[in-house]
């Protein structure tokens, strides 16, 4: 019995072709590194008090504000108040012995020591209103959230090269119109449609490679290729904030490389292996033979002439939607747990990303390391890839990760870059789990519901980065919160990681009765069914 990767293997593991898709395919997600993370400086909130009442405003320096506005004590510093003032009455109001405090009515002062305005600044999200700059990058993962259900059925249905290059006209047509945003509910909305396309274009690239490349390079493509060029963007984001201060201007530097990818529609063909399953024989032949020529290989006669590599496009022929994703046991099982897996990771990922701005130190310098903890997360996800079971290495990195982080919440204030070092590493090691859980994923399901199945797990996860948001708000509070809640569900989706089957040196499955069984419990006659 053939299947579709020994159908193909004549064309070789690494030629012109593989080079090209590898590297235009990888391209096309950096703006993803840097677009939903743009909010770490987009929406940063600087210094600021009260503005004064005109009468005042220009007679008063630096040396009497303490004398209108009242101090109060946040991380054990003395400031002066962000959200209150003293009355002011027309009589001699700085010469009084009892103050009344109002909350500030003339609007905010901004400090522009590191910024000259973000959106924050822009539409006053503070105070009583600071719940809205969270809003608006849970807005965006809301997008994603929407995007990663369309996007799954989409691909399955209208090819995976269509829904990329709709998905990245959609993030770059609203990123260029967010620039004009007149309010922040006009920025929400527009992020949305930004997130909307953004998690389609990472998806639909992702599935692309992995089914126009051979099995030797798809784990270099999955944890070297997408996530070291995703890092790129992520390294480039504080670069270009540090020069471009004004929120506007950031992101329409951010907003115009996305015109620059319509040439790639004329180099990245549709993946014969979702033309095969659909039915369209003549035109996978078409394109396999194309790549045949383009690594110089001559004399290809009829590739899928077998009837049993053909048989899996005829058996199941029919259009598949989310509910072929619990029909089967089996396919219900790999769900419900790669779904609560993702959720987490995504959830302190995210957290995690969203959270360098508030550390000690230099926001730029604090981004920057944590974009290049990425570098090292793809490199150790590749070696593990090659060298380590998926299940054990994925669950392990989730258990490293869980503990560092509840071990930050130990380290006392004096030791601010001991807690920083630990948050990054663990940043690291759920990172390098959150680059082998992709590939993981993709090998557990089969192709006629691969990308749908992948969509799934990356809709259930968004869950979790809507929420990422307001786990760090929750910081303002208690600075320990975070971390103890990220630690505990990171430990938790590690030991619950071990109950997945195990893929490492398997075929892809075509159809869903080739995809593995969930063994762990041997529950009945359904093959260990869990749910």
């Amino acid at each position: 019995m053939q299947d579709y990767d020994e159908a193909i293997a004549f064309l070789g593991d690494w030629g012109a072709f593989q080079k090209t898709v590898f590297f235009l395919l990888s391209v096309s997600v950096i703006p993803n590194g840097y677009v939903g993370l743009s909010m770490v400086f987009l929406a940063d909130t600087p210094q600021h008090h009260c503005r004064l009442p005109d009468s005042l405003n220009g007679t008063t320096g630096e040396a009497n504000l303490s004398s209108l506005l009242p101090v109060e004590e946040v991380d054990g510093e003395m400031i002066y108040s962000r959200c209150r003032r003293y009355k002011t009455p027309a009589t001699d109001a700085l010469n009084a012995t009892t103050r009344e405090t109002e909350p500030c009515v003339d609007g905010w002062e901004y400090s522009t020591d590191r910024y000259i305005s973000t959106i924050v600044t822009q539409w006053d999200l503070v105070c009583d209103s600071n719940w809205k700059g969270p809003l608006c990058t849970s807005m965006f993962f809301i997008g994603v959230l929407c995007g990663s259900f369309l996007s799954g059925q989409l691909s399955d249905r209208y090819g995976r090269k269509n829904i990329l290059f709709a998905s990245m006209g959609v993030q770059a047509v609203f990123s260029l119109i967010q620039v004009a945003s007149q309010s922040w509910e006009m920025f929400c909305v527009l992020f949305f449609l930004i997130g909307l396309g953004q998690i389609s274009n990472y998806v639909a690239a992702f599935v692309l490679g992995t089914e126009l490349l051979c099995k030797s390079v798809r784990v270099a493509f999955g944890t070297l290729g997408l996530p070291m060029f995703y890092a790129l963007g992520y390294m480039l984001l504080p670069f270009i904030a540090y020069y471009i201060r004004d929120w506007s201007m950031l992101l329409l530097a951010l907003s115009l490389p996305g015109l620059l990818y319509v040439p790639l529609w004329w180099f990245i063909p549709e993946s014969p292996r979702w033309l095969l399953v659909q039915g369209r024989v003549e035109e996978a032949e078409v394109i396999v033979k194309a790549v045949a020529k383009r690594n110089g290989i001559t004399h290809v006669g009829v590739i899928f002439n077998n009837e049993d590599l053909l048989n899996p496009a005829k058996n199941e022929k029919r259009t598949h939607n989310y509910l072929d994703l619990v029909r089967s046991s089996n396919i219900r099982n790999i769900t419900v747990l790669c779904s609560f897996i993702w959720m987490i990771l995504t959830m302190s990922y995210f957290g995690l990303s969203l959270n360098t701005s508030n550390m000690n130190g230099d926001p730029y310098i604090n981004c920057f390391i944590s974009a290049t903890s990425e570098i090292a997360a793809s490199t150790a996800a590749w070696w593990l890839l090659r060298t380590s079971p998926r299940r054990i290495a994925t669950a392990s990195l989730l258990l490293l990760g869980g503990t560092l982080l509840l071990l930050t919440q130990l380290m006392p204030s004096s030791l601010p870059m001991v807690t920083m070092l630990l948050a990054m590493v663990g940043k690291c090691a759920i990172t390098t789990a959150f680059n082998i859980v992709y590939i993981y994923s993709m090998e557990l399901y089969p192709t006629v519901v691969r990308n749908m199945g992948v969509g799934a797990c990356i809709m259930a996860s968004r869950v979790g980065a809507i929420f990422s948001p307001y786990l760090t708000y929750l910081g303002t509070y208690n600075k320990v919160l975070p971390f103890m809640l990220m630690g505990f569900f990171t430990i938790v989706a590690g030991v619950v990681c071990l109950i997945l089957p195990e893929t490492r040196d398997g075929s892809l499955p075509d159809t869903v009765q080739q995809s593995q069984p969930v063994r762990c419990f041997h529950l009945g006659e359904h093959n260990g069914m869990l749910f």
